[in-house]
Formats: structure tokens, C-alpha cells, sequence
């Protein structure tokens, strides 16, 4: 399903129709547990409201999107996949969810997703696992897999998803669409909640390049609200597919080693080449920081995050232990009780290298080897215009069978780290089918250069021909 298609029934049908439709099918066809709450009636009234107005030259008009239920829709709960929130119900609405109503967009439910973002496969979900639309035996990838599946599963044609660490741009390689991670304060982050700040971005998750365009288009902008947003002019996005600039493509080959599985490492120079026969050049690029990207990460977003959630203590809001004797007492059981093992992990962790005597020892040194992965990689923007890579190094594999292996999860994200360590945005494309799955290329920029992603992205989707 892409927005297209849902343009074209509208004009048909009539707006209502279409939504009452979606609506139906999610309730009948949502067998991948990707949704976990609809919003109904207030759909059907947005929906007569676009209706009677009679606008439709609003660029999503009628457009059903789905929303991570980590991202504000007010008078909707906002689990974050947790039951430490499983009855809370946001009062606002998050400054991307403002701006796709103001584009027409019908926010049509939130998403599950690994509790508060924290997961690699949308395993680590309060309310169950999501399932694999490409094999329901499979996992489609975290945080973000219940916004993946319900755009892989042809239950809405796009949906927003956040990206700490790769949760858009893996589920994304992992179903088979397409996702991108927007240059740091691209995009508003106000509602989101945070795991962690300095390094989460919302990003889209869509069917087609055409429809990550459109949804990315919306979604950017300078917000008050939020004080990481930039004020920068949005390039003009009308000539994409007719571009003749040819690139220069930085390749990390010192990155490619045994452990990538060897069908996403044939795919992966096989577009390499093809675009290298359209005329862009190929060049080899050393990055000797690799063995440091998952380390420093899984320090320093669990420091964030140990510090981001904090805030749930059984006191202010969210669920509570009742009957306990004293305030230490209540948030030590309320959190047993409410955080699940992979967020009680990272907030030990966190924790821990903030602690006295190795807030040193770890945080602040892994803070200045971020500084420099940094600089290293924007280094690269001198001789190159894009970075290509795998998006994963591995296929999805089967629900339960990879998740008490901690290590192998954590490395999942090797590739996909170093664009929210450097704040860089990064594009994920699927690439060609190869059993159930798709293999898949992360195409990286410089600083607010989405359009090169976008441009480069759309020459790949017409080599591969789309997504089948």
C-alpha cells in the first residue's frame, strides 16, 4: 500500500469510506500484533471534518498514518511499550503529530515497539512480540518494528517510527521498506519520549522513496518547543527523480568482515556496481574507530536513558506499587514491577557509569570518543558525498532464538550507530528479495543533506526496481 494508491480511492470512494476501510482491515488483518491501540473515533471524525472542508490539496490528504506509541497523540495512551505506562493517556500531541494534521494526514493508531525503545528485534514489548509480516515466524526488528509491520503488512502506506541507535532504519532493512534517520534537529522532537536525548531523531518508514519524501517533507522544521531543531531552509524536493548529478561513494571495507552475512554482502556490491556503471565513482575510505562504534554507544545511551527514566517513580504518574512503607521502598518495587529485563539492564548499566569514581573511568571517555567518530566520519564528507554500507549485518531471525544473546543483538546496530553518534542522517533502502527477506543498503550524508540520500535513493529504487 503507498500513499498513491490511498489518494487514488479517495478520489473514488470519498475520504470517510477509506478510513472506515483501514480501520476495518487493521481490526481483521493485524495478525503481526503491530498496533496497540486504535484511534477510532477520533479517525472517523477527522476524517468528516477533512470531508465537509472539502481541501484536498493538503499533501497528505486522507493519508492514514500510524504513530510509535512512543510519540504524544493526545487523549491516546502512550505505553512506550511498558506497563509502567500501560494506562497513561498523553494531554498533548507531539509537534510532528500537529504537523501532519495540519498536512491531512488521519493519525490512525500507535505502534507497538521494545519497551521504551530498547531492543533490536520488538521482542522486549510489555504487550508481546511483533511479528514478521514477511514470515510471521520471524522478528522484524526493533524498536520500531510495529510501525515496520504495519507498513510491510499493507495495513496503512506509512507510518513514523525514532531512531536512537537504528530502530527506524532496522526494522525498516528487516520488512523490507524503506526508512530514514533525519540529521539531528531535522525534525522536532517535542512528545517524543526520550531514551536517549542527544542521540533520538522520529523518522519515517514507508513503501516507496516517493512516500518517505512526502512523509519527511511534512515532518521537519524549526520548533520552539524544542531547542535542538535548526532553522534551515528544506531543499527543493520537486526534481529528485530527474537528477543527473553523479556521486562520489565512500565504502567502508575494513566494516565488511566475516560476521556480515554473505548474501547481504553480494547485494550490497552488486548495487555498488550498477550505480558505478551509471557513472557515480566508488571510493575506499579507512575507518579505524569501527571496534568502538557498539562500545561507546552502549555507554552512552544508557547513561541517557538511566537518567531519562528516572522520572517514572510510581510518584508523579504512571503505575505504582500500592502499600509500600516508604518512598525508597515504593519506586524500587514500582520499578520491578513496571520496567521489563532489557530496560532494568540498560538502566543498571547507565546507572553504574554515572556512578562515583567511573562517571570518569566510562562516561566522559566514551563522550570524547564519540567526539571523534564524529570528526572522523565528517572528515570523510571532504572526499566523499555519500557512505554506502549494509543497513544490517545479519537477515532477521526467528522469535526467541537470538534473545538472550545480548552481544549478537548489541552488534545488529553496527552499522546503523554511527550516523546517531555523529548526528548525520541515514537513509535505509531494501534492495532484492532473497527467500522471505530482503537484503538492503544504508546510503549516509553529510549534515542536512537528505537530498543526496533522497536522489541517490530514488537511482537505487529504479536499479532494484522497488519493492515487489
Amino acid at each position: 500500500m503507498k500513499i498513491s494508491d490511498v489518494k487514488d480511492r479517495i478520489d473514488k470512494e470519498g475520504i470517510v469510506p477509506i478510513v472506515r476501510s483501514v480501520i476495518k482491515n487493521i481490526k481483521e488483518n493485524d495478525v503481526y500484533n503491530s498496533f496497540l491501540e486504535l484511534n477510532e473515533k477520533n479517525a472517523i471524525k477527522q476524517a468528516e471534518k477533512l470531508s465537509d472542508e472539502g481541501n484536498n490539496d493538503k499533501p497528505l490528504y486522507g493519508v492514514p498514518v500510524a504513530v510509535k506509541d512512543n510519540i504524544a497523540v493526545k487523549n491516546m495512551k502512550m505505553t512506550c511499550g511498558s506497563k509502567i505506562l500501560q494506562d497513561y493517556i498523553s494531554p498533548y500531541n507531539a509537534t510532528v503529530i500537529e504537523k501532519l494534521k495540519k498536512a491531512g494526514a488521519i493519525i490512525i493508531g500507535k505502534t507497538n515497539m521494545d519497551e521504551f525503545a530498547m531492543g533490536t528485534s520488538n521482542e522486549h514489548s510489555a504487550f508481546g512480540p511483533v511479528k514478521n509480516p514477511l514470515n510471521k515466524e520471524y522478528v522484524p526488528g526493533g524498536s520500531s518494528g510495529g510501525s515496520a509491520a504495519s507498513v510491510a503488512g499493507n495495513l496503512v502506506p506509512v507510518s513514523l517510527g525514532s531512531d536512537t541507535g537504528g530502530s527506524v532504519r532496522q526494522p525498516a532493512a528487516f520488512t523490507g521498506t524503506y526508512g530514514l534517520k533525519p540529521t539531528y534537529g531535522r525534525v522536532s522532537r517535542y512528545g517524543l519520549t526520550a531514551f536517549a536525548s542527544s542521540l533520538d531523531q522520529i523518522g519515517p518508514i514507508t513503501n516507496s522513496m516517493d512516500d518517505l519524501v512526502s512523509l519527511y517533507s511534512v515532518i521537519t522544521g524549526k520548533d520552539k518547543k524544542d531547542s535542538t531543531t535548526v532553522d534551515m531552509h528544506l531543499d527543493d524536493l520537486n526534481k529528485l527523480k530527474n537528477n543527473d548529478k553523479k556521486y562520489k561513494i565512500g565504502i567502508f571495507k575494513s566494516m565488511l568482515d566475516d560476521d556480515i552475512n554473505i548474501k547481504i554482502k553480494e547485494d550490497y556490491y552488486k548495487i555498488l556496481k550498477n550505480l558505478q556503471k551509471k557513472g557515480h565513482k566508488l571510493v575506499e575510505l579507512d575507518f579505524d574507530k569501527k571496534d568502538y562504534i557498539v562500545p561507546i554507544y552502549q555507554i552512552i545511551a544508557p547513561a541517557e536513558a538511566s537518567s531519562n527514566l528516572a522520572r517514572f517513580d510510581g510518584i508523579r504518574y504512571g503505575t505504582r506499587k500500592e502499600g509500600t512503607r516508604s518512598k525508597e521502598e515504593l519506586v524500587s518495587k514500582t520499578r520491578n514491577l513496571g520496567f521489563g529485563e532489557e530496560v532494568k539492564r540498560r538502566c543498571l548499566v547507565g546507572t553504574f557509569v554515572l556512578s562515583s569514581g567511573y562517571a570518569e573511568k566510562y562516561y566522559k571517555k566514551a563522550l570524547i570518543a564519540r567526539k571523534m567518530i564524529k570528526k572522523e566520519l565528517e572528515s570523510k564528507f571532504d572526499s566523499v558525498d555519500i557512505i554506502a554500507t549494509p543497513t544490517t549485518p545479519n537477515l532477521p531471525f526467528k522469535i526467541g532464538e537470538k534473545v538472550e544473546n545480548i552481544l549478537y543483538m548489541y552488534k545488529s546496530d553496527l552499522f546503523t550507530i554511527p550516523a546517531n553518534l555523529s548526528g548525520l542522517p541515514a537513509l535505509s533502502i531494501p534492495l532484492y528479495k532473497t527467500g522471505d527477506f530482503y537484503t538492503s543498503v544504508q546510503l549516509m550524508g553529510n549534515s542536512f543533506k537528505e537530498i543526496d540520500l533522497f536522489k541517490l535513493g530514488y537511482e537505487v529504487e529504479k536499479i532494484t526496481g522497488g519493492k515487489k
